[in-house]
């Protein structure tokens, strides 16, 4: 079940859900606003064609850059972003990045496929920023871009794969 506002509330104050920094504005009807941080990923170098096997590593053809000014994001180009919020999740409750409808309107998506945030996680999101509209966007630090949506899992489990901790891009 999706979590609405008095329930991630009382999780918070419970200490079972942990968003740092937040402010109490950013939670909504059933979801969290989320910022972007000031790093991005950009795609730079590497081979021209990609293999795309269980050798590939995303670090091998983009690079970080600090956020500063607004980012041009290009029709049909992506790039990685970072929430500037850290969520800590219980093991029984896991989440889902979602873009917000005002920006999904002028063509931004914030995840392309990976917007499943597991249970027990303790971390910083990374997002995948792509802009399917025709024209350029330009990407501003510490925007609400997005928003997680908390789900109640049946039993509990903790992440503890590769990204199970990361802070940065």
């Amino acid at each position: 079940m999706i979590l609405t506002r008095d329930v991630i509330l009382d999780e918070i104050a419970r200490g079972r859900v942990v968003v740092e920094p937040m402010a109490p504005d950013q939670v909504g009807p059933a979801s969290i606003d989320l910022h972007l941080a000031d790093e991005i990923r950009v795609l730079s170098g590497g081979p021209p064609v990609i293999d795309i096997n269980d050798e590939a590593d995303f670090r091998a053809v983009t690079e970080v850059r600090p956020l500063v000014d607004p980012y041009v994001l290009h029709p049909g180009e992506t790039i990685h972003g970072i929430t500037r919020e850290r969520i800590t999740l219980p093991g029984d409750i896991g989440g889902w990045l979602e873009g917000r409808s005002r920006f999904a309107r002028l063509g931004l998506m914030i995840h392309v496929t990976a917007g499943f945030v597991s249970p027990g996680v303790s971390n910083r999101q990374v997002l995948e920023i792509s802009n399917v509209s025709q024209r350029p966007l330009a990407v501003h630090p510490g925007t609400r871009l997005c928003q997680i949506v908390l789900q109640r899992c049946e039993g509990s489990a903790v992440y503890a794969g590769r990204f199970a901790t990361q802070d940065r891009l």
